[in-house]
Order: C-alpha cells, then sequence, then structure tokens
C-alpha cells in the first residue's frame, strides 16, 4: 500500500526534536510519513526504557486541564481562568506524592482513584472509544485505524507558562472527528487515546494577561451522556446529555484531525 504524504501540524509550530533512525517508533513514522520530523509531544514514546525519571506534568500545568465552558463562551473577548473546578485537574494529578494515579475524569462516572492498569482496562463512558498506547508505533496504527486514511494531522496547545488568566482574540474550528491522545502523568510513558461521538475541535487565539499571545487546542463534546455528573454540576451547574461541553487540552496533548489542508509544515 503506497501512504500519501502527510504533515504534522502543531500549533505555533512546536519544537521538533530529531531521533535516531535506530529507533523502531522513528522508522516506522518516516515509512509512513517521509521526510516528516516528529512532534516533541510523542518524543517520549521513543525513550528505549519506557519510563521517565519525573512525572510529565507540572503543577503549574494542572489548570490547563481543569477547565469546562459552553460552546457559545467561544468567541473573541471572552474571559477565560483556568481551573473552573477544583477536580478535573485530577485526571492527570498524583493522588499521593508516594503513589502516582488518575482520578475524576470527566468520563468517569466516580471519584475512585485509579492506578494505571485500572484506568487502561476499566470500560469506556457512553460514546467514548479510547485505547492506552505505550509506543508510536501503537498509536500510529490506531489513529490510521480511525480514520481510515493517512491524511492526518497531529495539533497541540502552547500554553503560556505561569498564566491563567486569558481573552480570546480568535476562534477556528478544525474539525468535527477527532482522537485525543493524553500523556497520562506517570512514570511509565503511556497515552490515553480516546474519540468521544460528537466532538468538534477548535484552535483558539488566546491573550495571556501579561500580553503573552499563545494558541490552545479546545475541543467541544456535544454527546455529553458519558461524563461524571459530579464535575458537570461543579464547573457548570449541568447534568450529562443536556448541553455541549468544552474544555481545553493541556500542553502534554495532541489531537489528530483529518488533513485537508496543503502539505505546509505549519499552517495558522
Amino acid at each position: 500500500m503506497e501512504f500519501a504524504h502527510l504533515t504534522v501540524l502543531s500549533l505555533f509550530c512546536l519544537a521538533f526534536v530529531g531521533i535516531t533512525a535506530t529507533s523502531s517508533g522513528e522508522d516506522y513514522w518516516q515509512s509512513i510519513w517521509p521526510n516528516t520530523p516528529l512532534p516533541k509531544t510523542f518524543s517520549d514514546l521513543l525513550i528505549p526504557s519506557g519510563k521517565t525519571n519525573s512525572l510529565p506534568i507540572k503543577s503549574e500545568e494542572l489548570k490547563q486541564y481543569s477547565t469546562l465552558f459552553f460552546e457559545h463562551d467561544l468567541h473573541p473577548g471572552k474571559n477565560f481562568i483556568l481551573g473552573n473546578t477544583n477536580s478535573v485537574g485530577s485526571i492527570i494529578r498524583p493522588f499521593t506524592k508516594s503513589r502516582q494515579g488518575v482520578t475524576d475524569s470527566i468520563w468517569l462516572a466516580n471519584k475512585e482513584k485509579q492506578s494505571l492498569e485500572d484506568f487502561c482496562y476499566s470500560p469506556t463512558a457512553i460514546a467514548e472509544h479510547k485505547h492506552c498506547v505505550s509506543s508510536l508505533k501503537s498509536m500510529i496504527d490506531q489513529v490510521i485505524s480511525h480514520f481510515g486514511s493517512t491524511k492526518i494531522k497531529a495539533i497541540s496547545s502552547n500554553f503560556a507558562p505561569y498564566q491563567d488568566q486569558y481573552v480570546v482574540e480568535d476562534v477556528k474550528k478544525v474539525g468535527d472527528n477527532a482522537v485525543m491522545c493524553h500523556r497520562l502523568n506517570f512514570e511509565k510513558v503511556v497515552f490515553n487515546c480516546h474519540q468521544v461521538r460528537e466532538t468538534t475541535a477548535y484552535v483558539v487565539s488566546l491573550v495571556a494577561s501579561d500580553g503573552t499571545k499563545t494558541k490552545a487546542l479546545t475541543v467541544c463534546h456535544h454527546d455529553t451522556r458519558g461524563m461524571n455528573p459530579e464535575l458537570l454540576y461543579e464547573a457548570l451547574e449541568v447534568t450529562p446529555g443536556t448541553v455541549p461541553v468544552c474544555h481545553f487540552i493541556g500542553n502534554k496533548a495532541a489531537t489528530w484531525v483529518p488533513n485537508h489542508t496543503a502539505d505546509n509544515l505549519c499552517v495558522m
């Protein structure tokens, strides 16, 4: 099978990393998308040991993952303060210093702490399909299988460090079919790649309180029946299955969407 060339796009030309040609994951990437650099977001998947010496999500980044809002809030001039719920961020936060864990996902019906194995093998929520991947090859296979094509691109956020107040400058829709791959907050390198039916992805241009301009990948879920009811009420005072709910995607994640643009390395 001859694969079409893919341009992998990362918002605002995120840095790409050079990986040695001896890596089987990198070789597989290049066999499908020749001469296309690997986004930095996915570089941990090529670590030989499959484990980092520290947790990937820094404490100051947690609020990127804990902001829920309505789709009608996506308009120029809208003010956002990251972290409107104390619980959603713990989908990536270690439960204690001595143990790593995940809990309180917006797609979990309870607030029980989960180990990596518990999370990856737990039943999916309504309208959700998920896979935990620990290699670049596995991620590539999953997203190609989902889209049925190699004409796809990966986009990611670039929140400004130590900034949690933003004003929306512009909003651009990037697709209605998206697979989100989040690095889980464990030393073991594992990404949770999941797709939720009736999801729209946007690129939101933001201006931080210090004047820094950045952009954030945002997803809006129209089928929210599988969302955690306690978290939805805490953040928005709504119940699952009633209205579309949106959230930002943090810097340690990426979303795959169909690539309908020309093969430019960075298009914004």
